[in-house]
């Protein structure tokens, strides 16, 4: 009797079907490939230029004089709130004299980052208003921030306010956080990796906004200043850093001169503001030499049907393929 013969064999999955290989190690390469092209696919399609970059915390609720107190979150992006004895004061809690000193310091400082979300807000409504006014085939100066709450809301809210598009380039970690709701749907971004995160948010900067933050701000913020003040950046970036008051009393960057660590002329890398009308006038002031960059001088309007992809704008010249 000859041997039976092995049952046949189903069809092997394509390699980008196995979702096994992609989530392992050896598909590591094709996940940040992805974290690349997919972006720069649906920014084509949504005709974004540039952007102007906003950081700040994400740990504070605004104030919503209608509905709402301020609270602080449990961490950053995170929807929880922190315990309550972290949190501001309450008025009845400092009338009673039962806040903690912890307390009436952050109630103080609720206060003073409220005033920061308004301000974010305001400002990104002002540059969204003049970018609309721009005249050429793609959306100019596009309010992008990390998709979060606090000033990253603020920041795509006053842009959803003005009747603009505006980026949310979130962050998957490992505890609970969700995209705001004031991001254009079409350009709500998720990264697992930070580099390919941080790499969209220089690549198409033409500005950066830094307002009161904690670790996140400052890294995002050193890590812009390093590359313009090692010339990594082919483009002049304008840097204003939001809040003199805070930034001053948080870092001494004098003493980083005093001692020889950078060069006075690094100072100019940046330039404070305190309202949203002066922080306004330095971005149109940096912003302006840019508006002859690319095809925008042409006087027409942006389409609002999504741009093409590259085998429709390539034409005939490249053999059609299927997916």
């Amino acid at each position: 009797m000859p041997d039976p013969l092995p049952p046949p064999l189903p069809a092997a999955s394509l390699a980008y079907e196995d979702l096994d290989f992609l989530a392992s190690p050896d598909g590591r390469p094709l996940r940040i490939l992805g974290e690349y092209t997919e972006p720069m696919t649906r920014f084509r399609r949504e005709r974004i230029q540039d952007t102007v970059v906003f950081f700040g915390s994400a740990r504070f609720r605004a104030l919503d004089v209608a509905r709402a107190e301020l609270e602080l979150l449990d961490n950053t992006t995170s929807s929880q709130p922190a315990p309550a004895a972290e949190q501001p004061a309450r008025p009845h809690e400092l009338a009673s004299g039962d806040a903690t000193a912890l307390q009436h310091k952050r109630a103080e400082a609720a206060v003073e980052m409220a005033g920061y979300y308004e301000d974010a807000r305001q400002l990104a409504h002002l540059m969204t208003t003049w970018a609309k006014t721009l005249p050429g085939p793609r959306h100019r100066f596009v309010i992008t921030s990390g998709g979060g709450p606090g000033i990253m809301e603020a920041a795509n809210r006053g842009a959803a306010e003005a009747g603009g598009k505006t980026i949310g380039l979130n962050i998957k970690l490992p505890f609970e956080q969700l995209p705001n709701r004031w991001i254009t749907p079409e350009l709500n971004f998720n990264f697992h990796y930070f580099f390919m995160r941080k790499y969209w948010f220089a690549y198409l900067a033409k500005a950066l906004v830094v307002f009161p933050g904690g670790f996140g701000t400052m890294d995002e913020m050193f890590e812009i200043l390093t590359l313009a003040q090692t010339h990594k950046l082919a483009k002049k970036l304008t840097i204003v850093v939001y809040g003199s008051g805070y930034w001053k009393s948080v870092m001494n960057l004098d003493v980083l001169v005093e001692k020889g660590a950078i060069a006075p002329k690094d100072m100019d890398i940046f330039q404070f503001a305190d309202t949203p009308e002066e922080a306004f006038r330095l971005l149109r002031e940096g912003l302006a030499e840019h508006l002859d960059d690319g095809d925008e001088a042409r006087n027409e309007p942006i389409s609002s049907e999504p741009a093409p992809n590259a085998q429709v704008q390539m034409g005939p010249d490249i053999t059609k393929t299927n997916p």
